[in-house]
């Protein structure tokens, strides 16, 4: 709603906010422009999603043109609600980066693996296989920024322990190297995501990958 959006608004013009940090928020589509024109100038603003179309008759979806064209520069893709809960394939969500990326929008692009991936030793195998369908789309790897988000810990008030973050992340930039560059995998933010708050944020940013 408008009114939580404000509280939201007021608290990040307060602050203060570090400097040495990147803050962009991402509210629903629908309050994109309300929130880019109420925003102050140090933080942007993400699409949740948008479609691999400029145009056309995709009824409900947003294009990255119409991001741009409010002034938002990020956008969401992969997210774990999208590809669980709305069938995005790690194929569709290579060509949604690759879109959103030529029509000059950021990408914080998502990965995570389910509860039973995790439990069955396959959390490597699902991360090489997304981040596999993701890189072969991108050209220009400063504009993206890599988000792991365990689907087991999204919402749910489960966290990864720092280690089983700092896992994954450092496999990661691992696989970075080898398939990408040594360069690309040096640079590259990959953020954790998946019920961090004000209590778990600073342990978990202390791992040396996240």
């Amino acid at each position: 709603s408008k009114e939580s959006i404000n509280g939201i608004l007021a608290f990040l013009k307060e602050g203060p906010l570090s400097t040495e940090s990147e803050v962009v928020v991402s509210p629903p589509s629908l309050y994109l422009q309300y929130v880019q024109e109420n925003l102050p100038p140090s933080v942007g603003a993400a699409a949740q999603n948008c479609y691999k179309a400029e145009k056309g008759a995709f009824t409900g979806e947003i294009s990255p043109h119409m991001i741009r064209d409010l002034g938002v520069k990020w956008v969401i893709l992969g997210h774990s609600g999208r590809r669980n809960i709305f069938g995005e394939t790690d194929e569709l969500v290579g060509e949604k980066v690759s879109f959103a990326l030529s029509a000059g929008l950021k990408v914080i692009a998502c990965l995570g693996e389910h509860l039973s991936d995790r439990e069955a030793g396959k959390t490597e195998e699902v991360i090489r296989r997304q981040i596999n369908a993701i890189s072969t789309k991108v050209q220009d790897w400063s504009q993206v920024v890599i988000a792991y988000e365990p689907v087991w810990a999204i919402g749910t008030g489960q966290t990864a322990t720092p280690e089983q973050a700092q896992e994954v992340h450092a496999f990661l930039r691992r696989w970075l190297t080898e398939n990408v560059s040594v360069v690309v995998a040096a640079q590259t933010r990959i953020i954790y995501g998946g019920s961090v708050n004000a209590a778990n944020c600073t342990t978990l940013a202390a791992q040396s990958d996240v």
